[in-house]
């Protein structure tokens, strides 16, 4: 019992500590001040998990059809926003790609860029509603791992990052995710938007390689800085290392068993459909639903919007 009063008294002084070499500019931003709001959300949201699919048991599932046209152009909108904001006011301060330390200043530039990544750390919290739609929608198995790893990960380390780092090299693999967002929500907002879209929508797959690109750049990038002795925080970068190997490994196995791996003899002519952090089997042989992220036709019933 010792031992956890020690460790935890240990814990409190670090982050006291800590407390002293974050940045002062985003401390009376909305949820900045204390990690509790953010740690809060994400206990709700693995409450949810676990109470969701239990509540819809018994009940039909919802189409949210038009729900969900709003709210994945919404997330094009947003995240449109995120990577223009960073991508100008980088440009704008005079950014190399390459290697960044963070300006503390309240310099109009550095502001912006500050802003824009707290956007993005609220546009991951905001993304818990993609697994909150999948349950009303009784999609429980494109809740994997992978897919609540993904969500439930990202909103709390990026509140670490906009506490300490918002800017520099931060704004990299910030920019990227953004951008490839606007095309992931994109693609299942016209997909939302009905079958008749599906002849335009053969590049779904690409969107995971993209993805999987992308650690591999973020890894790269990290790994220059610290060779090079870029003066951006190591523990950030080595951080983001480990981090993006994990997605790599995820990523890839989604991408195996997505289209990759020969499908099992009782589901032929099934075409996997990937959600982005997920895979579903969809096409079993004469199939009762056809979907993509949103348009549901069924022979049974389902609750309207």
């Amino acid at each position: 019992m010792e031992a956890v009063t020690h460790f935890v008294n240990d814990t409190v002084e670090f982050y006291k500590w800590s407390l002293t070499i974050a940045d002062k500019r985003v401390e009376k931003w909305p949820l900045m001040s204390s990690p509790v709001p953010t740690l809060a959300i994400s206990c709700l949201y693995l409450i949810f998990l676990w109470a969701g699919p239990r509540y819809m048991q018994d009940r039909q599932p919802y189409t949210l059809r038009k729900t969900l046209i709003v709210y994945n152009f919404s997330m094009v909108v947003l995240n449109f926003y995120i990577a223009k904001e960073l991508l100008l006011g980088s440009r704008a301060a005079g950014y190399s790609y390459l290697c960044q330390p963070v300006n503390y200043s309240n310099d109009v530039n550095e502001v912006r860029i500050a802003w824009a990544l707290w956007w993005y750390y609220i546009s991951k919290g905001v993304e818990f509603l993609d697994t909150v739609f999948f349950i009303l929608r009784k999609k429980f198995n494109q809740v994997s791992f992978l897919h609540v790893y993904h969500h439930c990960t990202m909103f709390i380390l990026w509140w670490i990052g906009i506490k300490w780092v918002p800017g520099g090299q931060s704004f990299f693999g910030a920019t990227i995710n953004s951008s490839i967002h606007v095309l992931m929500y994109g693609y299942y907002g016209l997909a939302a938007l009905g079958p008749q879209m599906q002849k335009y929508l053969w590049w779904k797959k690409y969107l995971t390689i993209i993805q999987m690109i992308q650690f591999h750049v973020t890894i790269g990038h990290a790994g220059h800085s610290l060779y090079t002795g870029c003066p951006f925080p190591c523990w950030m970068q080595w951080a983001l290392i480990g981090y993006a190997v994990t997605f790599i490994i995820l990523f890839a196995n989604f991408y195996y068993h997505a289209y990759r791996r020969k499908p099992h003899s009782s589901h032929k002519g099934g075409k996997p459909v990937a959600n982005g952090t997920s895979v579903v089997t969809n096409g079993h042989s004469k199939v009762e639903e056809v979907e993509d992220n949103g348009k549901r036709q069924r022979k049974g019933r389902a609750k309207r919007e």
